[in-house]
């Protein structure tokens, strides 16, 4: 295969790409202005409803508008040699192979945020201001970003450090040594992502004695979940919206409420909700996922490996200089569509885990209160109750509003 042929097919994977997205969403938006169905008539009053469907269709336009931006920026990024400008730039510093990587994907990770950033404002700001979600302050967005820039310099940066040194000294084998390396650090994230990278971002302090924690520690210890760690997280100072989510193993699990969910629900509501969590834990969901998402890595890493030592991908890229990073960037395009099929089927389980954490919380505590925990949320998020059964099939990692209602009801 010549490299202007795979040029080519590069961006056919990305255009295909883009137009399948824009064909979903357009069916999506087709469906904003359907009839309410009868079980989620008392989900919106007239106004609030008239209310989730302008959220719907300016978060809908704007989508638009970035991502013809995004494609736009990539498709003149390629077609104008971008990845040798700035794999020139990286060369022209350092010769050293992990050194010239990371200088290549700091400037791009730095230049794609610095132009994607007023985007990212102009919807915390504006749209999400506009329509009372907001609770963020300009000092804290750019503190959010900073430390971000941090965590994928220091993270990002470190993991893709060891993994170009096992691809110096293992060759193509470097794939299992890498493999390892994810594996270890997946664990670890699971594991401490509570204790290491959330009070980064928000504080947490031990739920108060009282009506909750005492009906929470109840229902745990009717279902047999040992459970010592109740958190709340202020989630409201950047958002109204509401979550709940359970972390860790053994020792280390916990059940995270955001302020936000305390105050919009009843106690039997939030109790529901967190049999659901519970629901997650008690039918291996947690273990599932993070083990599945293991053997895809170890996966995608063997394919690249096949891939990595070939010129073509580089060539293709307009660079003559054959190197791990750019056959990364060109193997991440053409394995796109193998990640879009496993993110299908990824989905698809995830739905079916949502289903089976609702019939656990059903069974051990209460339908009624989870239905209407669902509907407030729904309500409060200004949720999409109609969307495109497409759109779902592709997107959604939760079944619909009514979906989960009917299968409680049953």
């Amino acid at each position: 295969m010549q490299p202007t042929t795979l040029f080519y097919i590069f961006i056919a994977i990305i255009v295909i790409s883009f137009i399948v997205d824009k064909i979903l969403d357009t069916l999506n938006v087709k469906h904003f202005d359907d009839k309410i169905p009868d079980k989620l008539a008392d989900v919106y009053e007239e106004q609030e409803y008239k209310k989730s469907q302008e959220y719907k269709k300016t978060n809908s336009k704007f989508s638009n508008l970035t991502s013809t931006f995004s494609i736009l920026l990539t498709l003149v990024f390629f077609f104008a040699d971008g990845f040798k400008y700035v794999d020139d730039f990286a060369r022209s510093y350092t010769d050293q192979p992990i050194l010239v990587a990371l200088i290549f994907f700091g400037v791009i990770m730095f230049g794609s945020d610095f132009l994607t950033t007023p985007f990212s404002y102009y919807q915390t700001f504006v749209i999400e201001e506009k329509f009372g979600f907001n609770k963020s302050t300009k000092k804290i967005f750019w503190l959010d970003k900073l430390k971000g820039w941090l965590m994928s310099i220091v993270l990002g940066g470190g993991i893709l450090s060891l993994i170009i040194w096992f691809y110096q000294f293992a060759g193509e084998n470097f794939w299992i040594y890498a493999w390892v390396l994810v594996a270890v650090f997946s664990l670890l994230i699971n594991l401490f992502y509570a204790k290491l990278i959330v009070p980064l971002f928000n504080k947490q302090t031990p739920l108060e004695d009282g009506e909750l924690k005492s009906a929470i520690e109840k229902y745990a210890q009717k279902v047999g979940f040992t459970l010592n760690n109740i958190f709340v997280i202020d989630g409201s100072k950047r958002s109204t919206k509401a979550n709940a989510y359970f972390s860790g193993f053994g020792s280390q699990k916990r059940i995270t409420l955001f302020d936000t969910l305390i105050n919009d629900l009843e106690t039997d509501e939030i109790v529901a909700v967190l049999a659901h969590e519970v629901g997650h834990y008690k039918r291996k969901h947690i273990v599932f996922n993070l083990a599945s998402s293991i053997l895809l890595t170890g996966f995608t890493l063997f394919i690249l490996s096949l891939f990595i030592n070939s010129s073509i991908l580089s060539e293709a890229l307009g660079i003559s200089i054959p190197s791990f990073h750019i056959g990364l960037i060109a193997f991440g395009i053409l394995y796109s569509p193998i990640s879009e099929i496993t993110g299908l089927l990824m989905n698809y389980i995830s739905r079916v885990f949502e289903y089976q954490a609702d019939n656990f919380a059903k069974e051990t505590f209460a339908a009624k209160p989870l239905i209407s925990s669902l509907k407030k949320l729904s309500k409060n998020s200004l949720s999409n109750l109609t969307p495109h059964k497409s759109y779902v099939f592709v997107h959604y990692s939760h079944p619909t509003l009514l979906e989960r209602i009917e299968n409680l009801e049953k």
